[in-house]
């Protein structure tokens, strides 16, 4: 279920997607307490529906909902509700990891700190990474947050003060990544291409298939989420 209004052009507003909890719903909250217009986005529609419900009981009632997963596209939902959008906040995201709850909880916060990629050993039985699961987070992260971004980019330039942020965690720095060649041209802007980006994210999860991480210096730790991260930051 969709809810629709026509809303005035003159007004800002926003599109967030994963926005049904945490961080994506704070955000939700504070550009609406601001004035903006949101459009609060999530793969559940349920979820989505009683975030937003939620959100209005506390007072705050200038948003609507629309079910979005962002490897799909929904700009022809946006453009016949806005007309043109001013701020758009790519926040859904998958961590690429399998959890083993009760272990993590048994996991000392001391122990987890001190977990590094050369005694990642510790995490066996706590987190685990498949190739399925690889290549869905870096769909979600990467790809998802840039087919999300092209299809609402000519929206975007409708505006007259247009904004994209693009969430991320201290896992996107560069000096997660071990391999000096991806490493140096994640780091150079210049010459950095989207083709390339492509590239080098298909390079790493070529080498998650075979098994060859470590032999490539990629991180064998939330793997995928930390290359994923550090593609959206470059």
């Amino acid at each position: 279920m969709e809810e629709t209004n026509t809303r005035s052009t003159a007004k800002r507003n926003a599109v967030v997607t994963g926005a049904n909890k945490g961080i994506g719903l704070e955000i939700c909250r504070q550009l609406a307490s601001n004035g903006v217009e949101v459009i609060l986005t999530a793969r559940d529609e349920q979820r989505g529906i009683e975030a937003v419900e939620n959100l209005r009981q506390s007072g705050v009632s200038n948003f609507v909902f629309h079910q979005l997963d962002v490897k799909d596209s929904a700009s022809a939902f946006i453009e016949n509700h806005f007309g043109k959008l001013d701020i758009l906040v790519n926040n859904a995201g998958d961590s690429g990891i399998i959890m083993n709850s009760e272990a993590f909880r048994a996991f000392r916060p001391v122990d987890r700190r001190s977990v590094t990629e050369n005694n990642a050993s510790l995490l066996k039985g706590i987190m685990g990474q498949t190739y399925e699961k690889t290549k869905e987070c870096l769909e979600t992260n990467f790809y998802g947050t840039k087919r999300v971004t092209e299809a609402l980019l000519p929206l975007l330039q409708l505006s007259k003060s247009a904004r994209i942020v693009n969430m991320s965690s201290f896992y996107g720095q560069l000096k997660y990544i071990g391999n000096e060649k991806a490493k140096a041209e994640l780091g150079n802007i210049e010459s950095l291409t989207v083709e390339r980006l492509d590239e080098i994210v298909q390079w790493f999860l070529r080498a998650f298939k075979e098994n060859k991480l470590q032999a490539n210096a990629w991180p064998i730790t939330v793997s995928a989420y930390r290359v994923s991260k550090a593609a959206v930051n470059a």
